[in-house]
């Protein structure tokens, strides 16, 4: 096809196996369209278009993709809010009937449906990062960590430490909004795992987002790109473990003492993590 269509936020290349989606930058942008910055969407990945009134005199063209395609999608398992759909292009009523004829060419070219067991959209790019409420996480294509920060984080985390996930070693992903009440990345392990805290506060598993901390153009293409990782996971090589700053494990380890004074963590407790932490100068 080869034609363009130009959206509120978005700019719709149509091409003969797919749609290039470039996302505009600007105030009124959904920031999660602005950390995509662009998506190949090919029409393999697609189930199904539709072309439907909005609100205010706009009109709406939508590709619905098909489960398993994509694991943006997958990870945000229906939380998105209509606006921060980037598969959801607004247009102005008045280009309505050019919306209907891509909207017909675009059904035309649909081929596929059903579940698929691989993805088909690319997933964002690591190395990822994000400060959550209690901890701070990043990704690196291979492993995943949780660093907790010492104002946020529960006794329960800072008893366990700072953890270290090997996509080899989990299962998926569970991602939870923090656009709704208690939002959370948990990491799920491929054995099932022991019986696991249900408060994620109380999970070294998970990180827990609040104001500000852990917002959804941050934590949602990091919780994708540990899907798309995990979905394709092979052998991880051993990675040597880097030397941390001395000023932080002499942080770590004051606030440690803070906890051991306060009755939190037990006297055999301090004694195991403080010679973790001295064990990694």
């Amino acid at each position: 096809m080869g034609d363009v269509l130009a959206g509120f936020h978005a700019v719709w290349e149509f091409e003969s196996d797919s749609v290039l989606i470039r996302y505009e930058r600007g105030i009124r942008t959904p920031k999660l369209f602005q950390a995509l910055g662009e998506r190949r969407i090919p029409l393999s990945a697609v189930e199904e278009v539709t072309l439907t009134q909005g609100k205010r005199g706009t009109v709406a063209l939508r590709l619905r993709p098909r489960p398993g395609a994509d694991p943006l999608m997958e990870a945000a398992a229906g939380q998105l809010r209509e606006g921060s759909d980037p598969y959801r292009l607004a247009l102005p009523a008045e280009r309505s009937t050019l919306a209907e004829y891509y909207a017909d060419e675009l059904k035309g070219l649909l081929t596929e449906s059903g579940p698929t067991d691989r993805y088909l959209v690319a997933a964002p790019e690591a190395p990822l990062q994000f400060k959550a409420y209690d901890g701070k996480a990043s990704f690196d294509g291979t492993t995943v960590q949780f660093r907790w920060s010492w104002t946020g984080a529960s006794s329960t985390k800072w008893k366990a430490g700072d953890q270290s996930f090997a996509v080899a070693g989990l299962s998926g992903v569970e991602w939870r909004s923090p656009e709704v009440f208690e939002g959370h990345l948990r990491l799920l392990p491929r054995d099932g795992g022991s019986a696991r805290p249900a408060q994620p506060d109380q999970d070294p598993a998970s990180v827990v987002f609040g104001l500000g901390y852990g917002p959804v153009h941050e934590s949602l293409p990091f919780a994708a790109a540990v899907l798309a990782a995990v979905r394709t996971r092979g052998p991880v090589a051993a990675v040597p473990a880097a030397r941390r700053d001395p000023a932080d494990i002499a942080e770590r380890i004051r606030h440690l003492g803070e906890l051991h004074q306060a009755g939190l963590v037990t006297d055999e407790e301090f004694s195991s993590k403080k010679a973790e932490l001295l064990a990694e100068l």
